[in-house]
C-alpha cells in the first residue's frame, strides 16, 4: 500500500505586535481570565479528565466568570495538561476563529474586551513547532508576538522539502511583501519580480478563501433547508396529535409527543451547528476581503514601481520617456496576466464575490464618512 506524504509541522512563523495601550490592557486581562479558567478546572477534576465531562462541568461557570471567548474556551480544555500560570513565557493557544489578517500590517485578536485590532510586523520563521495548536498568542514580558505553525510535506530526503503554508500565515507573509519597506529592502532588479510573485500567490490565496466560502455556504444551505423540513413536520405532528386526541388515541398522541421532542433536539443542534457555519462565513467573507484589498494595493504598487524604474533608468540614460515606455494601469494590468497567465479581466475568479467586495468596501467609506462628518 502506498503511503501518501504526511503533514507535519516544521516551522514557526513570528508576528510581532505592538499593540496601543487599550490593546495591551485587553490582551493582559485575557491572559489573566486564561489563569482564572485553569484555575477553574482544577476546581472542578483532575488533570486528564475526560474532555466531554469536563465541558459540561465547566464550560458555562468559565464563560461567566471569565468572559474568554467561546472558542478559547473549547481550546483551552484541551490545553490545560500543557499550560504553566504564572510562568515567564506565557502562552495561549488560538485559531483561525481567535485571529484573522486585516492588512498588511495589522490584524485582530479576540479578547475578553472583544476584538482588538493590533498592528504587526513579520520578523520571520524559526525552526520547529511542538503544540498541538495551530497558533498561539506569545508573551514574554517585553512585548507580545502570535505564532503560527508552518507545514509541510514529508518527502524523500534528497528532494527539497516544500513549506506549504496556511491560510493565515500565507496571508500575513504576502500582505507584508507588497509593503513599501520589504520592496525597499531588496536589490533593484528584483522589485518587480517580487510584487509580481506576490499577486501570483494573492491570486491562489483568493481563489482558495472563496473555494472555502463557497463549501461554508452550501453547508449554510443544507442546514436551512433542514430546519424548515424540521419546523414544517413539527407543525404538522400539532394536528396529528390533536386529531389523536380527539378520536381517544392517546397512545398515537403518545408517540407523537415523544417525536416532537426527537425534532425539537435536533433543531437545538442545527442552530448551534447554523450559528457556528455563520462565524466561519464572517472569518472566511473577511478573509477574501482582505486578500482583495492585497491585491487592489499591490496592483498599485505595481504599477508605481514601474514607473519609478522608468523614470530612474531616464536619469542614467539622460534620454527623453518614449511613448512605448509610458505603463498605464491597463498595461501594467497586461502584464500581470502575461506573467500569471490568466486573463486581467477575470484574475479575481467569481464576479459576483468581487462585486460583493466592491459593494462592501464602498459602503464601509461612505459609513466612516458620515462618521467623519457628524464628529465635526
Amino acid at each position: 500500500m502506498i503511503k501518501l506524504p504526511v503533514e507535519t509541522p516544521t516551522a514557526t512563523l513570528r508576528y510581532a505586535l505592538a499593540p496601543d495601550p487599550s490593546g495591551i490592557e485587553a490582551i493582559e486581562a485575557t491572559f489573566a481570565a486564561y489563569d482564572r479558567m485553569i484555575a477553574i478546572l482544577a476546581e472542578v477534576a483532575p488533570v486528564g479528565a475526560n474532555l466531554v465531562s469536563l465541558h459540561a462541568q465547566a464550560y458555562e461557570r468559565i464563560r461567566k466568570e471569565t468572559g474568554l471567548p467561546a472558542r478559547l474556551v473549547t481550546l483551552g480544555l484541551r490545553d490545560r495538561a500543557n499550560y504553566v500560570a504564572a510562568s515567564a513565557i506565557r502562552r495561549i493557544p488560538l485559531d483561525d476563529k481567535l485571529f484573522a489578517i486585516k492588512g498588511p500590517t495589522s490584524l485582530t485578536i479576540s479578547t475578553v474586551s472583544g476584538r482588538v485590532l493590533v498592528p504587526f510586523d513579520v520578523p520571520g520563521y524559526v525552526s520547529g513547532w511542538e503544540s498541538p495548536f495551530p497558533a498561539h498568542l506569545i508573551s514574554d514580558g517585553r512585548g507580545y508576538e502570535i505564532h503560527i505553525a508552518v507545514k509541510s510535506k514529508s518527502v524523500q530526503p534528497e528532494e527539497k522539502t516544500m513549506l506549504h503554508e496556511g491560510i493565515l500565515a500565507r496571508m500575513g507573509r504576502l500582505l507584508a511583501a507588497i509593503a513599501s519597506q520589504t520592496i525597499d529592502n531588496v536589490e533593484s532588479n528584483n522589485k518587480v519580480a517580487l510584487v509580481k510573485q506576490a499577486i501570483r500567490e494573492i491570486d491562489a490565496g483568493a481563489d482558495e478563501a472563496r473555494y472555502a466560502l463557497g463549501k461554508s455556504r452550501a453547508e449554510e444551505f443544507r442546514l436551512k433547508k433542514r430546519r424548515e423540513e424540521l419546523d414544517t413536520e413539527t407543525t404538522g405532528l400539532n394536528e396529528k396529535i390533536r386529531l389523536a386526541l380527539a378520536e381517544n388515541r392517546e397512545d398515537l398522541a403518545r408517540a407523537g409527543v415523544a417525536r416532537q421532542i426527537d425534532l425539537e433536539s435536533q433543531v437545538i443542534a442545527l442552530e448551534r451547528a447554523m450559528d457556528f457555519i455563520e462565524l466561519e462565513i464572517d472569518e472566511q467573507t473577511k478573509a477574501l476581503q482582505a486578500m482583495l484589498g492585497a491585491r487592489r494595493e499591490a496592483e498599485t504598487r505595481l504599477t508605481d514601481l514601474e514607473q519609478s524604474l522608468i523614470r530612474e533608468a531616464k536619469d542614467e540614460t539622460s534620454r527623453g520617456p518614449s511613448t512605448t515606455n509610458t505603463l498605464s494601469a491597463e498595461r501594467a494590468m497586461a502584464a500581470i496576466a502575461r506573467v500569471t497567465g490568466v486573463p486581467a479581466a477575470s484574475v479575481l475568479g467569481d464576479k459576483e464575490l468581487d462585486e460583493l467586495d466592491r459593494l462592501h468596501r464602498e459602503k464601509e467609506i461612505a459609513a466612516r464618512l458620515e462618521r467623519i462628518k457628524s464628529e465635526k
